[in-house]
């Protein structure tokens, strides 16, 4: 009997060449998501950066050229306005990066996090920038090691199997494997690569798509399980209602919820006077990152309640809408923005069926926002 030769894991240090996809798994797409790492580290490393504030005399004094170069600015920064922290994003980065000083001494049966809630409350973003704020601390306590990759980003695909799990660890870290490689395989090799690199740091999203009811569900939990056992990190999950989902029933469920704690992402709420602050805060907030050259300070804040109505409170509709109508501001050549123009940008369905006219107990004034 002969021995057959395993053949070796590579580390990918190229791009990606359609030759090679036919024997190996896929490799990094060219637009490079944020599930692989180097989508990760551009993440980690951007900063919208302000356009400036051009008069109308500046402007007239460009070339059509230079104008047109400028309104593209706007609308990339527009696009892509800067992160507004929200209470949640602060549970989640203060109660993760303590997790992670919890686990760095057990050896097993670390203590991990589940964001939880409804399409829209931010669990992605807070996901995000709990691992975002934890690899900038690690980079500024270790300076000039490169290597370092404390980070792993992966999303759990629909109807996932161990192996598919296996392999989206993989492809974040930029490994390929022959189509044969079984899971074993891969998890050994990412395992591997992830203490060279001193991963400490999990991020699961879309947990919600393991279905503990379902044979090959309860199989990636398990191979979820492995992992967090295998790599000596700390595990962040989330996703859509994940209680209601059942991602705590039966024997595996209850193992999982005597080691993870729940953080609820949940819409902001509009009904007491305590509320209302909370939530013109947050429109404040993001307005002061507008730079639109006749927009007045304070016409968002004014316009809160129009702002809560059309989004329900959830701060994903509420970054859609004043995005989208700073984008039609710019398009328009006006640079404010209007209640009109706010009930120009569509809107999602669970937004469009909580536009319900506030109670008159909690109802604000807004009659001089201009329109």
């Amino acid at each position: 009997m002969t021995s057959r030769t395993r053949k070796p894991v590579r580390r990918r240090e190229s791009a990606y060449t359609p030759a090679s996809s036919a024997k190996t798994i896929t490799a990094i797409p060219p637009d490079s998501p944020l599930t692989t790492k180097e989508g990760w580290g551009r993440f980690v490393g951007h900063t919208p950066a302000p356009p400036p504030l051009l008069t109308a005399a500046q402007l007239l004094g460009m070339t059509p050229q230079d104008r047109a170069a400028h309104e593209d600015r706007l609308l990339d920064y527009h696009a892509d306005l800067p992160l507004v922290n929200t209470p949640t994003i602060q549970e989640v980065i203060s109660a993760g990066r303590l997790l992670v000083q919890l686990n760095r001494r057990q050896i097993s049966a670390r203590r991990g996090m589940v964001i939880s809630g409804m399409s829209g409350t931010g669990k992605t973003t807070a996901l995000t920038q709990l691992g975002r704020a934890h690899e900038i601390a690690v980079r500024r306590r270790y300076p000039g090691q490169g290597e370092r990759l404390p980070i792993i980003y992966v999303t759990v695909p629909p109807a996932a199997t161990p192996r598919m799990l296996a392999v989206e660890f993989a492809r974040f870290l930029g490994l390929d494997f022959p189509t044969r490689a079984n899971v074993t395989d891969i998890t050994d090799a990412v395992c591997s690569v992830a203490a060279h690199t001193h991963v400490d740091l999990v991020l699961v999203d879309e947990i919600h798509n393991i279905s503990l009811t379902s044979r090959s569900g309860a199989e990636a939990s398990d191979q979820l399980k492995y992992f967090a056992e295998r790599l000596p990190a700390t595990f962040i999950y989330a996703g859509v209602e994940v209680e209601a989902q059942g991602l705590f029933a039966g024997p595996r469920g209850r193992q999982i919820a005597g080691r993870f704690t729940v953080v609820p992402a949940t819409s902001f709420a509009y009904g007491t006077a305590e509320q209302r602050t909370q939530w013109q805060a947050l429109v404040a907030a993001v307005e002061s990152t507008l730079r639109l050259r006749d927009h007045i300070p304070g016409t968002l804040a004014s316009m809160a309640e129009q702002l809560y109505r059309r989004s329900g409170g959830m701060i994903g509709s509420l970054s859609q809408i004043i995005r989208g109508a700073a984008i039609l501001a710019i398009e328009d050549g006006t640079e404010k923005i209007t209640s009109n123009l706010l009930d120009l940008v569509p809107v999602d369905y669970a937004a469009q069926r909580s536009n319900l006219p506030i109670a008159a107990s909690t109802s604000r004034t807004s009659a001089a926002a201009p329109r």
